[in-house]
């Protein structure tokens, strides 16, 4: 059962499990875990009241309640900060797949302490199962990305590793469904939208433990040429794979052990790659798309619509990110990984100007605020078209063997520190600038636009090596003196044209 896909590619049954599972226990739950947390917000500052009442005689003061929910919500970050930090250690002794099966325990863990919370009249228990929880996603966010990218053949390797964000999307959808008010977004049922954590995992559990390890990380790690050649014709679904494992074999050569954290920051070869990983990794986050969602329903409210049917209606904000990740799963082998990034960034940077135009004129006419939504739904489009799954391929796909790990660690750590210095400067930037803030949103896009354009090489249907030797071929000027081109915008358009 294999599906064809780019230049005669084949990805078999065995690639599209380890990418829908892998994905499922993965990519999906951080989704879900993004905006799971909305609709029982309520609900869960009841239970805490009613908890401290009942522990200490007292009603619970607006200041602690704040703090308690601040941190149930913030502390996810903190926990992917965690895993991100960990994940090195963890793919290089568990492999990519032993990595992900392992964070599938830490799923159901905390599945168990946010579903019992309630019984047990514990609201600690919700924050703790919600560090675990970002614990896992810090692990899921590069060990899932590093697994994709290592076992599909360079020609389908966007398509597979775009699964990634199309899950995460979906995700964030089915989060938004079942918070409904008709299902579990209800004062009786919402210990239960915790419960379904525990559903993606043991699915994750029941597939994955069963499919092979990543092929480059049995030979250039484990130095295990056979496992490493089984495993690659159950990926690729034929017995001839002796022009894929000599590619593995001529990377190898080149890469005898894998590097640390600090070595990679030193490295000269490499500085581009960390550059690209840092300036993309940190617009991911910046670039405004939880701002969008705080105003959906601002915006829908001053359009007349009714309080009851909003959370229906901004179901289109989900609806509309799955079809633009499929969409771009669809076209990145064939256009690219770097038009469809700055496509992205572009689209949000000139979607965040028009949505700052429209909102400061929505009391103008009746129909202003519809414009308003209409740029919020295709800047959230351009998200998911570019950046939502564009940025994890481009970590997996920049470095080669020896220094993926630690790659994936700094882009991870940049990740989850960006996601929290967001959480914690919106609030002040939204107060102070109120609508103007899709402005600084709007500089953020277009700068990472603008890099992008600039020093981005195209990374569609190439080996490791050959990305490698694209970015070995750039200049840097802060590191080394040369007298035929002496600016980073020179060497990069001489090596792009």
């Amino acid at each position: 059962m294999c599906c064809d896909h780019g230049n005669g590619g084949q990805s078999c049954l065995c690639l599209m499990s380890a990418a829908i599972f892998g994905a499922l226990g993965s990519s999906f739950l951080y989704g879900y875990n993004l905006s799971v947390v909305n609709a029982p917000a309520e609900f869960i500052a009841n239970f805490t009241n009613k908890t401290w009442l009942e522990r200490y005689g007292m009603p619970i003061g607006d200041e602690t309640a704040d703090l308690l929910w601040s941190v149930t919500v913030s502390i996810l970050a903190i926990g992917g900060l965690l895993g991100a930090v960990v994940v090195k250690f963890l793919v290089q002794i568990l492999g990519r797949r032993g990595s992900l099966v392992v964070n599938s325990s830490f799923a159901l863990m905390a599945a168990l302490l946010l579903a019992l919370g309630e019984r047990a009249r514990s609201f600690e228990m919700l924050i703790i199962g919600r560090l675990i929880m970002g614990v896992h996603s810090g692990i899921a966010l590069s060990a899932l990305p590093m697994y994709l990218g290592e076992i599909s053949p360079k020609s389908s390797r966007g398509f597979i590793g775009q699964f990634h964000g199309i899950m995460i999307n979906v995700g964030v959808f089915t989060g938004q469904v079942l918070g409904l008010p008709d299902l579990l977004g209800q004062e009786s049922r919402w210990n239960f939208l915790f419960a379904f954590i525990a559903l993606p995992a043991l699915l994750q559990l029941s597939v994955l433990p069963f499919l092979p390890e990543s092929p480059r990380y049995l030979l250039m790690e484990r130095r295990d040429e056979a496992a490493a050649e089984k495993a690659l014709r159950r990926f690729l679904g034929r017995e001839d794979v002796s022009r894929e494992l000599e590619e593995v074999r001529a990377e190898s050569q080149n890469n005898l052990q894998v590097v640390s954290v600090l070595e990679l920051l030193r490295s000269p070869a490499v500085r581009w790659q960390v550059t690209t990983v840092i300036v993309t990794m940190t617009c991911y986050q910046l670039c405004g798309l939880n701002a969008l969602f705080f105003y959906t329903n601002e915006i829908l409210f001053d359009a007349g619509i009714e309080a009851s049917v909003v959370p229906y209606i901004a179901l289109c904000t989900g609806g509309i990110e799955i079809i633009s990740s499929v969409v771009s799963g669809l076209l990145i082998e064939r256009v690219g990984r770097r038009p469809l990034l700055i496509l992205g960034f572009s689209g949000m940077a000139v979607g965040f100007s028009a949505l700052t135009a429209f909102l400061n004129l929505q009391d103008r006419a009746p129909w202003m605020p519809y414009l308003g939504f209409a740029c919020i739904l295709a800047s959230i489009a351009s998200f998911a078209l570019g950046p939502a799954g564009g940025v994890f391929i481009l970590t997996s796909e920049l470095f080669d063997q020896s220094y993926r790990p630690a790659a994936f660690m700094i882009g991870g750590t940049v990740l989850w520190l960006s996601n929290f210095t967001v959480g914690l400067v919106f609030p002040f930037l939204q107060e102070a600038l109120s609508t103007y803030v899709f402005l600084v949103f709007a500089a953020v896009c277009t700068l990472a636009a603008v890099y992008l354009c600039l020093f981005l090489p195209e990374t569609k249907n190439k080996t490791f090596a050959d990305i490698s030797q694209s970015f070995a071929k750039k200049k840097i000027p802060l590191t080394t003196h040369h007298e035929d081109c002496q600016s980073p915008v020179c060497s990069c358009a001489d090596h792009l044209h």
